[in-house]
């Protein structure tokens, strides 16, 4: 295997915010592909957020974002296993990361178990609607509607959305990140978005 470039390490850094040493063993493993290389890092932090599932995430903080027409604001609490990893910079910029998305993209919830019943209802309805309107067989129609939900869940679940920073990852792919590089359980809680007049 020939050695990995210095810049290639730099570039792969600067697409994950993964440290050094992880860039460097996931691009020899990837054979100096950097594609191949994203895939072992978000697989490696796949797993460590996995191990750490079980463990209770009880310290953490509250942060606001407030744009700057001051007419969105947000509050999110992002809870984490021990006060130290709570106070670090990188654990706070991710929580105003976080709010700034809220902000931006208006999800309706944290993960998809959270989804309120009627308005997965009321999404089905409308889809199921338009497709017999365009004339499709019945018989497809559960399969395309499978495929709008998915697509609606990208739109409105906080964790499955494309991060505005980077749209190539989602909210769920930065927070393994940041689980892999505190070694910590790490979670959103729960967020509350405010919009003047509504």
């Amino acid at each position: 295997m020939s050695q990995i470039s210095l810049d290639l390490i730099k570039q792969l850094r600067e697409r994950t915010a993964a440290g050094f040493s992880d860039c460097k063993k996931a691009l020899e493993e990837a054979g100096g592909d950097i594609e191949r290389a994203i895939d072992i890092l978000r697989k490696k932090g796949l797993a460590i957020a996995s191990k750490r599932a079980g463990k209770e995430a009880k310290e953490g903080i509250i942060s606001a974002y407030i744009h700057a027409n001051k007419k969105i604001g947000v509050l999110v609490e992002i809870n984490c296993e021990t006060d130290f990893v709570a106070r670090t910079q990188e654990f706070q910029d991710f929580a105003y990361n976080v709010a700034m998305q809220i902000a931006a993209t208006s999800p309706i919830c944290v993960r998809r178990e959270e989804m309120p019943q009627e308005i997965l209802e009321r999404e089905k309805r409308i889809y199921e609607e338009q497709l017999r309107e365009q004339g499709k067989p019945e018989n497809v129609i559960p399969k395309i509607l499978e495929g709008k939900l998915e697509k609606f869940y990208k739109e409105v679940v906080l964790l499955e959305q494309p991060y505005i920073k980077n749209p190539e990852i989602t909210i769920q792919d930065l927070l393994n990140e940041l689980i892999a590089k505190t070694g910590e359980k790490i979670l959103i809680r729960r967020f509350v978005r405010f919009q003047v007049g509504e």
